[in-house]
């Protein structure tokens, strides 16, 4: 019986080998994209799954309160961490991670070592990183110890065994001795790094207050509870714990820290006050719905074209139930016919995967899988889900096949059912609503990525080139030198860029009342070219000058979000306004139009400029357009004069701002890719079912066209069903896709509106592929010779 139901599953598909093919591809491109988003999604959600004691695993936060304005921090203070260990027996280890650059030398290979992090001793007792060599208890415990991954392993000791030998580390050389080697850490961990250096490196050595240091939030501490502990039960024990350890630091700063903790596995995808490396829920909501509906298009098209046919086999189905075949019996049949097709679309799309995997990491920006077979149970997981899909868009064909009358059917009485019809113009409206509503995301997120990458934002990041370089002597020398190059037009040094990483300083600032309000503000150290290099707009005031000696010590910038902060009516009226700021007093000297020196997806907060000297780690160049290799060139020459030990690392200010919303790209170029493949799919059913109609209709083109019918109305006649279709799925995918992607966009401070030619564009696209698809058959049928058509009757 069963080899019986397989041989006329086979020949079937045979005999109608066009359709056949049209589901079979429209399955497996429909799989390909369902198992691609949910490879991904699955990525995604599994970010630091891997340790085995997650659950007890917390990150410290913070929320810091100044003149009733709470402040979301990520971070704990310096001071604080190794108090918790000590003061609370639930905790059972507490570790510390600063995220660093180093200068790293081995003899006279050099590196910017961009990937390292300096962390406490616990650091392999808390998280599951693999050491391969070296003792996990003891290889961070000393100063200047140093664990490599495998990876850096190879880059500064190539095929050599490096425990025990030594690396020069910092900008003054430091010997740091090799004291493990670990995996690499995987890709799905929120904590990246392939240099480890002990944190006592810096609490023993190189700054010994830093374990009593409060109020600087510099490094990300983690905590890892002993088990079956209460976490809201500790969490409500930091009060008391905050006022007995730092109540004089609090009352004398005026700012009150409330302490909690972040699990583990909400750090990455859910946690609200961001990290080193975080993830989108909503961008994942977003793909998984994108999957239901790729498979749904999938599916919709299997059904559209199973039911299509369902005339043809009428007869079949008539003649088997009179010999004898129950209803039951037909129906495994049909349903059989369907996983068949199924399993087919999945060797298809596993071909298909094989090949596009590696495109896809690359989309990703971070390697997904290694390849389709790297989890078998995954693939395992694809294949029955690939069955269940087929059974499921199998079932209503097969019920609508078996429901058929033997003796009307073999009369000749049968006729087709307005409620099928019904069914698959239906199904039609959904396809296009859905293919539609993502052509206009589409259009939406690439409108508003570009809307990102182009917006003025306040100063000139073209040809700016960055260097970072060591406070020392020789770093004016280095300035002065490239100054003089033909190609520079201007240097600068500061302590941050536009779109880098920026100091938060706690500040008392005079506001309109004339008090101090303390308050934390943004903090550019700069020097006296920053503003005219960056050409950053001076709307009141003037800009730091080298005429007033004061300048280097008493005076500030500020932008116009901080004038808003303290309550001036206009720029001109913070003039004079009174700073008390790390150790320094003076006044307000000027006010800058607010510029965006972080992301767009955040609103211009308040900003404080001021000359230190011995803050400016940083020297931009402004270089001519028409000579940059060159100058970039001769750049290099002054540096390794100055810094014959250090390696000349550098970017550009434009290439550091693109970073920003380089996930938002990722984002929308992925979307795209999918959209069209739903689109595809659509596509393909709506030529399967053009195909049919024809058929269906070969008879009466025929007859309209001896009649005198032209070519362009037989098309019409084929194609005006079709679009009517595709019309009213477009009217309905106009409010969905408004509302959903005014919902994505509610994460951008700044963004674009949207716009109604957004959405005629999306139905002229979509229009304008069913008309391709459509008018292939028809333009067939309308130059078909009707006597062929009409020849048996």
């Amino acid at each position: 019986m069963i080899k019986n139901y397989f041989k006329i599953a086979f020949r079937n598909l045979w005999k109608r080998r066009g359709f056949s093919l049209l589901n079979i591809l429209g399955l497996a491109i429909g799989f390909t994209a369902g198992f691609l988003i949910l490879m991904y999604v699955d990525f995604e959600l599994s970010y630091d799954n891997f340790h085995s004691k997650g659950e007890r695993i917390y990150r410290v936060a913070s929320d810091i309160e100044i003149n009733s304005k709470e402040n979301q921090a990520n971070k704990p203070d310096w001071a604080t961490p190794p108090l918790l260990a000590s003061q609370f027996p639930e905790i059972q280890s507490a570790v510390r991670i600063l995220y660093m650059p180093l200068t790293v030398r081995n003899n006279h290979l050099k590196f910017r070592e961009n990937n390292a992090i300096a962390v406490d001793s616990g650091f392999f007792e808390v998280f599951d990183f693999k050491l391969r060599s070296g003792n996990k208890k003891e290889a961070l415990k000393t100063p200047f110890s140093v664990v490599l991954s495998e990876t850096a392993s190879k880059k500064y000791f190539g095929n050599e065994n490096p425990m025990g030998k030594s690396l020069q580390i910092l900008d003054k050389g430091f010997q740091a001795k090799v004291t493990g080697i670990m995996k690499d850490i995987p890709g799905n961990s929120h904590i990246k790094a392939d240099m480890l250096l002990s944190m006592t490196t810096f609490t023993q050595v190189l700054d010994k207050d830093l374990d009593t240091d409060w109020g600087n939030f510099e490094p990300y501490a983690y905590v890892l509870l002993k088990p079956n502990v209460d976490v809201a039960q500790l969490e409500s024990k930091f009060p008391l714990f905050m006022k007995q350890n730092f109540e004089k630091q609090m009352e004398a700063s005026k700012m009150y820290i409330d302490l909690l903790l972040v699990p583990l596995k909400e750090i990455y995808m859910h946690a609200t006050r961001g990290g080193p490396v975080t993830g989108n829920i909503h961008n994942i909501y977003v793909f998984s719905i994108i999957a239901v509906f790729i498979l749904l298009i999938a599916c919709i098209n299997f059904i559209n074209l199973t039911t299509a046919r369902s005339v043809e086999r009428a007869r079949e189905v008539g003649i088997r139930k009179v010999v004898g075949a129950s209803k039951k019996q037909l129906g495994h049949q049909f349903l059989g016919e369907s996983a068949i097709i199924s399993v087919l679309a999945f060797l298809v799309s596993l071909v298909i995967l094989k090949a596009l995997l590696p495109s896809f990491n690359v989309l990703a920006g971070k390697v997904i899988s290694e390849g389709i077979f790297s989890n078998p149970n995954q693939i395992i997981i694809l294949f029955l889900f690939s069955i269940a899909v087929g059974l499921m868009a199998g079932a209503y064909p097969a019920l609508v096949l078996t429901s058929y009358d033997p003796v009307n059917v073999l009369k000749g009485s049968f006729s087709k059912s307005s409620r099928g019809v019904a069914l698959r113009k239906g199904l039609v409206v959904l396809q296009f609503v859905i293919s539609i509503t993502l052509i206009i995301g589409t259009i939406v997120i690439y409108m508003q990525t570009d809307y990102m990458r182009s917006q003025e934002l306040g100063f000139n990041k073209e040809q700016v080139l960055v260097m970072e370089t060591q406070v020392s002597p020789a770093q004016k020398a280095f300035k002065d030198a490239i100054n003089q190059l033909p190609g520079i037009i201007g240097t600068s040094s500061s302590s941050s860029v536009p779109g880098g990483d920026n100091s938060e300083a706690l500040s008392q600032l005079e506001n309109k009342d004339g008090d101090l309000l303390q308050t934390v503000v943004n903090l550019y150290f700069v020097d006296f070219d920053y503003l005219s290099q960056l050409d950053i707009e001076l709307i009141s005031g003037r800009g730091f000058s080298r005429d007033f000696a004061s300048d280097s010590t008493q005076a500030m910038i500020v932008n116009e979000a901080a004038v808003e902060l303290l309550g001036y009516t206009s720029p001109e009226s913070a003039l004079g306004a009174r700073f008390k700021q790390w150790g320094r007093e003076g006044q307000i000297i000027g006010v800058v139009k607010n510029f965006n020196f972080n992301s767009l997806q955040q609103q211009i907060e308040p900003l404080s400029m001021r000359i230190e000297q011995t803050r400016l780690n940083l020297i931009t160049a402004k270089i001519k357009a028409n000579t940059i290799e060159k100058s970039i060139s001769q750049i290099k020459r002054q540096w390794e004069i100055a810094f014959p030990e250090e390696p000349f690392d550098f970017y550009f200010l434009d290439q550091l701002l693109d970073k920003q919303y380089r996930s938002e790209q990722r984002f929308g170029t992925l979307f795209l890719w999918f959209a069209i493949l739903a689109i595809t799919i659509s596509c393909l059913g709506l030529l399967g079912l053009t195909a049919y109609s024809i058929i269906q209709r070969k008879r009466e083109i025929s007859i309209r066209k001896i009649l005198g019918a032209s070519v362009s109305k037989v098309v019409n006649l084929v194609s005006q069903e079709f679009l009517k279709l595709i019309g009213i799925a477009f009217l309905i995918a106009i409010p969905i896709s408004w509302l959903a992607m005014n919902q994505w966009l509610k994460d951008f401070a700044f963004r674009i509106n949207i716009q109604w030619w957004m959405f005629v564009i999306a139905g002229v696209i979509a229009l304008f592929l069913a008309l391709i698809t459509i008018g292939f058959h028809s333009m067939k049928a309308a130059l078909t010779n009707p006597t062929k058509n009409l020849r048996t009757e």
